[in-house]
């Protein structure tokens, strides 16, 4: 769902076979706990069974709890990276073998500008992100002299169940929202993105035509960072 099935979607219209490790059943899902190493390991090799090889990871599966230094514990940060660090961490180790043996591969991480920014309450989200980016650039370092290319992507608020309230409404038509965000002229396009306005940079990002840039981070958040 969400960026995720964005992603997909744009993958297929260029001509690639897609394959997604989920939660929920979906097309040419493996349904996968990542949070769960076994689970992991077991998609990973039903993915490399289906397509006979992997040439493209995009790792964009992510949770957020809630917690700040004051209330939240090593418990509450780990149920966090396991889903947001651990897991493309995993996935990275278990496909670069393959992509080095056939001297080709695209690694697109899905991070955020909470890499480099920090909200309140946000710790373990922080920390996820800001880590996932660090591992990213990496892995790109240690791939690269076997054409193998690593970035990530960097979405601001993008309109998603990560973004829905309690009450189902989404957290960028709160009033709270356009008078922090919006009116402030903070974030300077004035409204969270569409996931399907993420899916470009990955694509950009996983091509073939992509041949030499490695290690970077894109930031696709309607200039969100660019302000102070």
């Amino acid at each position: 769902n969400g960026i995720g099935a964005a992603l997909a979607d744009r993958l297929r219209a260029r001509g690639d076979r897609v394959v997604g490790l989920d939660r929920e059943a979906g097309q040419d899902v493996v349904v996968t706990d990542l949070a769960d190493p076994a689970a992991r390991a077991h998609g990973v090799a039903t993915a490399i069974e289906r397509l006979g090889g992997v040439d493209v990871l995009v790792a964009v599966a992510g949770i957020f709890r809630q917690g700040s230094i004051h209330n939240s514990g090593f418990d509450d940060w780990r149920a966090v990276w396991a889903v947001n660090l651990d897991a493309p961490l995993d996935l990275m180790r278990l496909l670069t073998p393959g992509m080095v043996q056939q001297g080709f591969g695209r690694i697109v991480t899905i991070t955020s500008v909470h890499a480099r920014q920090a909200q309140p309450g946000c710790l373990a989200y922080d920390v996820s992100k800001a880590g996932l980016e660090a591992a990213t650039r990496s892995a790109a370092l240690d791939l690269a002299p076997h054409g193998v290319l690593a970035n990530a992507v960097a979405p601001g608020f993008v309109r998603t169940r990560m973004s829905l309230l309690p009450d189902g409404s989404d957290e960028t038509d709160t009033d709270a929202f356009r008078e922090q965000y919006v009116d402030s002229g903070k974030l300077p396009l004035g409204r969270g993105a569409m996931p399907t306005e993420i899916a470009p940079a990955v694509d950009f990002l996983s091509a073939r035509e992509n041949t030499y840039i490695t290690g970077q981070v894109l930031t696709v958040d309607g200039g969100l960072t660019m302000t102070f």
